[in-house]
């Protein structure tokens, strides 16, 4: 094919998904209507919360963020115990601490106003590649390559890439790149996206429907769904630990700050030991602190890349014992915790070890 050719190709392809995106955009409250730039903030609040996480379960966080902090300015004011808390169940809390650093770079340094190009918006906390695309083409229409999970499906379907992801990223960006149009790059953008949410989907992709099967060589092979092609995942490592979870005369329970650093990074837990890979120790008890007793059951949880279970015991201990376990922590009554920051994993170690204490405390 000529240059020309794929140029020529390019633009019907773009042409064919804004038309598409005009009628059958997806309603979503960080979206302006088509033809219309979005606000900033919105795209990157949005963008950020999706990161790993459906649209179906961003949508109720995003309101309540936006409610509580409808500007730039009001989330860099924000305390980020406030944040962290409003982010539970949304995972990957980094996003969360990096999301106030951002605002407050923003709101300090450039006047509360976003900058509209790529270079710039790569500096600020938490926004990559991929992120400061996406915010450069739908805030500000900037002709910029924005490449996700659901853009990598419909290129690897539209020309067949036979490379497995991973090692097909940097074929699948070259691709996308030469598609991306001049005109209503942010519009084009989305409308990627929803092509691939909605019409070019991981399983039963509804080809006859698609605005651009015409062209779409995984299309023509009668295949579509085999692609991207794939690299077998291996097994999820497994760690262990065990969790302390310690109660006082009062019934409250002893949390603490988890370091700001690393995994789950300042949020609340109970006091724990590492979580080693591999069959791990036995259930480590703190010397000379409380009488514990172990729970029978694990508790399980699945992180991105290791699969974790967590011995609970739990016991009785004095303030003076939970000075020794968590010199900095607090004691928290059972009915607060939803104050507190606290992941998943922490809240299923407090239901599993307030239950076996049910009648004790």
């Amino acid at each position: 094919m000529t240059h020309s050719a794929v140029r020529s190709d390019a633009r019907r392809h773009a042409r064919a998904l804004v038309e598409w995106f005009d009628q059958f955009a997806r309603t979503l409250p960080w979206r302006a209507p088509p033809g219309r730039q979005a606000d900033p903030y919105r795209v990157w609040l949005s963008e950020i919360m999706l990161q790993q996480t459906t649209v179906a379960a961003v949508i109720p966080y995003y309101q309540v963020f936006l409610k509580r902090w409808p500007d730039i300015n009001a989330l860099a004011a924000a305390p980020l115990d406030d944040v962290l808390v409003a982010w539970q169940g949304l995972g990957y809390y980094a996003r969360a601490r990096n999301l106030v650093k951002c605002a407050e770079v923003v709101a300090r340094d450039h006047g509360g106003v976003f900058p509209d190009d790529m270079s710039t918006l790569l500096q600020l906390p938490g926004i990559g590649p991929y992120t400061a695309a996406a915010i450069a083409a739908i805030a500000f229409g900037r002709s910029e390559v924005v490449v996700d999970g659901n853009v990598e499906r419909v290129i690897a379907r539209l020309y067949a890439v036979e490379a497995p992801l991973p090692a097909a990223k940097p074929e699948l960006h070259r691709r996308a790149a030469a598609l991306t149009p001049k005109k209503r790059p942010g519009d084009y953008a989305q409308a990627m996206m929803d092509l691939g949410a909605t019409i070019c989907t991981p399983r039963s992709p509804k080809c006859a429907i698609c605005p651009v099967a015409a062209g779409c060589r995984a299309c023509q092979l009668g295949d579509a769904e085999a692609y991207p092609r794939r690299v077998r995942r291996a097994k999820k490592p497994l760690r262990r630990g065990t969790a302390w979870l310690a109660v006082n005369e009062r019934g409250e329970i002893l949390l603490r700050r988890r370091p700001e650093r690393g995994l789950l990074g300042g949020m609340m837990e109970v006091p724990s030991s590492p979580w080693q890979e591999g069959a791990g120790p036995e259930p480590a008890l703190p010397d000379g602190v409380g009488s514990w007793q172990l729970l029978e059951a694990p508790v399980a949880h699945v992180f991105t890349h290791f699969r974790l279970e967590l011995t609970v015991a739990t016991a009785r201990v004095s303030a003076k014992e939970g000075k020794k376990l968590a010199p900095d922590g607090v004691w928290a009554a059972p009915g607060t915790l939803g104050e507190y920051a606290l992941p998943s994993v922490v809240k299923k170690v407090c239901a599993a070890g307030l239950k076996a204490l049910e009648g004790d405390v």
